[in-house]
């Protein structure tokens, strides 16, 4: 079976609400163009909210101000648990407060050139012009973000870049800024502006007359399924790096709201752009279900080494002589140091772990040094800065890292790829519109760091609620009810699903499968993948997937509180997810960003990208179980930062 005889083509897809003109004007003017619905039309309009992290918990809030009506749903048992919370170093934004250089134009420039030019230039402008309300946003809500001795916002440096526009609080912005969400969609609860439904699960979207008209949901303390209705709805429901099995997301994250829009008509988009973060807390044995991220903020001042010479591995670091180091990052890329971005950074550290010079168990590992910060700011400011990162991986590691340096391995972090979007936000389904890492719509081949909660606040405060408008002006919709055919057909493939999962009885648990397919799609579609270790990996997915069928075993009732059910559930969407990321990692024969094909690099081991092939963005329509996917083709236009060799040397 030749590689192309896994997909077929199909047509392109084109993005029919991105305006055109000055890339400067294109957002104010598409907010003119769209259609407005007037103050008491709102109150006659419901929309769903599924997630309630920065960009799900924001969007609630503002259609909820604005006069909406909203019903929002979360699996966890409260919005403020949202894994957005897990995030540390920081939020991007042009606010130029250093006079360093910054403006809107120049994040756009980075973004662009960080996301290896397979991103669309007008999502990217707009992203940048709207962060700078952000922050005032947030500023007002009373997010403590870290000062300077004046009273002034301070900045910080990440990836990427080489101005600081990271505006952070401490290591715990993400927690930060989705308590200012959190407080704002509470209210809105309290005013009976906002249905707040915690502890319930999308199972499946519900589509009337081609339009996304609700969900079925499944209430996981009590296991009753419902079926909720709206004028429109909006997924913010993550990412799906947990496909790996081992990564620094939640445990609960999955990809099951998108996979079952994805099912029922939405294209996926890049799904093989996913995100390796260089500093992570090695993996520690194969009892471990999930890794730990050390903020990119640590590369400020932490320095990244290994060992010149393998036979020092096995030292302890502070025995090995400094003329000994090699501090590889500020060696092969002097211009930008150890603030290279994620996929460079990740790539280089495997690179020398692959030479034998890793540290730590099995070898996997490199340092992150920050004896000369403390030697040139001192203990207590390091520890102003750090404090909380450094006690996190003192309790995780058992080793103190103000006294011997810490150790870091790539793990999975982020995804790039998500259900395809307009520029309106909206999906290949109407009325199904999807906001932050959950749609594609910003980062290309590689998110630049800080840039996650840049863009989840970007759709959820200001983006979506000026364009969804333009769908719901002709709403209210026709009335939807529980005995309408659509809706009994999504209500009977829950119920369907359900008991067969419930009645397999095999002998193989959920989370055995689990780790399986993740060590499959970590061999052969992490760091670096090849056509011939990619076709052998849809080999053994496919095997696993029909194994899963017949052995895995699920215990309990539907109607109760059942976890091993719920992640039959997001396992058995993974498998079918891990499928398609390989499918279009291999129908991608070059490299560029998280993406990285062996056979598609430069004499110096570089990421060598083939625009003349391959400068689109790959939205994949589902064809059943078994069926091939059809890829649709949306071309990628460069009007102002024109594709180049990447290089941050």
């Amino acid at each position: 079976m030749s590689a192309n005889d896994f997909w077929a083509d199909g047509e392109p897809v084109f993005d029919k609400a991105a305006p055109d003109g000055p890339v400067e004007t294109r957002w104010e003017r598409r907010k003119f163009a769209a259609k407005l619905v007037n103050p008491a039309n709102r109150r006659k309009l419901t929309v769903i909210v599924v997630g309630t992290g920065l960009a799900g918990g924001s969007a609630a809030a503002t259609l909820a101000e604005a006069g909406y009506r909203v019903k929002s749903y979360c699996y966890q048992d409260s919005p403020r648990r949202a894994h957005s919370i897990a995030a540390q170093g920081g939020i991007n934004a042009a606010k130029n407060y250093r006079n360093d250089g910054d403006s809107v134009y120049r994040l756009f420039y980075d973004t662009v050139k960080g996301g290896d030019f397979r991103a669309r230039e007008s999502n990217v402008y707009r992203l940048a012009q709207v962060s700078v309300n952000i922050i005032d946003q947030c500023v007002a809500q009373g997010v403590p973000f870290a000062r300077e001795y004046g009273g002034l916002l301070d900045n910080r440096s990440f990836g990427g870049t080489q101005v600081s526009r990271t505006f952070y609080a401490r290591g715990q912005t993400g927690q930060q800024l989705l308590l200012g969400a959190y407080q704002a969609l509470e209210r809105q609860i309290g005013l009976g502006n906002v249905e707040m439904n915690a502890r319930h699960e999308m199972l499946e979207l519900i589509i009337v007359d081609g339009k996304a008209r609700g969900i079925v949901v499944r209430d996981m303390v009590t296991g009753e399924i419902t079926t909720e209705f709206a004028d429109a709805v909006v997924l913010a429901s993550g990412g799906y790096g947990n496909v790996f099995f081992l990564s620094t997301n939640a445990k609960g994250c999955n990809v099951t709201a998108a996979w079952r829009a994805h099912r029922k008509g939405a294209l996926f988009a890049n799904p093989c752009y996913t995100q390796i973060h260089p500093t992570c807390i090695p993996e520690s044995g194969s009892h471990q279900s999930k890794l730990t991220l050390m903020s990119e903020s640590l590369r400020n001042d932490g320095r990244v080494w290994v060992p010149k010479n393998a036979a020092d591995c096995q030292k302890p670091a502070g025995e090995i002589a400094e003329a000994d180091r090699d501090y590889y990052l500020e060696r092969i890329y002097p211009s930008f140091g150890n603030l290279v971005p994620r996929d460079i950074a990740s790539r280089a550290a495997k690179n020398v772990c692959d030479e034998g010079r890793g540290v730590g168990p099995g070898g996997l590992g490199v340092y992150l040094d920050f004896a000369d910060a403390i030697n040139r700011l001192g203990r207590k400011a390091v520890e102003a800065k750090y404090g909380n990162l450094f006690e996190m991986y003192e309790r995780i590691t058992g080793e103190d890292p103000y006294a011997t340096p810490m150790r870091i391995y790539p793990a999975v972090h982020y995804t790039m790829g998500g259900l395809w979007v307009d520029y309106d936000l909206q999906s290949t389904v109407p009325g199904l519109f999807v906001i932050g890492e959950a749609n594609f719509s910003d980062h290309g081949a590689n998110r630049l760091g800080a840039s996650a909660l840049m863009q989840g606040l970007a759709d959820g405060y200001f983006v979506l609620p000026n364009t969804i408008s333009n769908y719901l002006a002709a709403g209210p919709f026709p009335k939807v009810t529980e005995a309408d055919a659509p809706v009994v057909e999504a209500r009977k493939l829950v119920e369907d699903r359900i008991e067969k999962f419930l009645s397999i009885d095999g002998d193989r648990t959920v989370d055995s499968f689990h780790r399986e397919l993740g060590q499959i799609m970590w061999e052969y579609c992490g760091m670096e993948r090849t056509e011939e270790g990619l076709t052998k990996a849809i080999g053994l997915i496919r095997a696993l997937k029909e194994e899963f069928w017949t052995r895995v075993k699920v215990p309990g009732k539907g109607e109760e509180l059942n976890q091993n059910l719920e992640k039959a559930g997001r396992v058995a969407d993974f498998i079918e997810l891990g499928e398609l990321m390989c499918i279009d990692a291999l129908h991608r024969r070059e490299s560029c960003g998280g993406h990285f094909r062996g056979e598609s690099q430069t004499p110096d081991g570089e990421a060598l990208r083939h625009d003349d092939e391959f400068s689109y963005a790959a939205a994949w329509e589902y064809f059943g179980a078994d069926g091939r996917p059809v890829l649709h083709k949306e071309d990628l236009n460069f009007e102002y930062v024109h594709p180049s060799t990447r290089s941050y040397k």
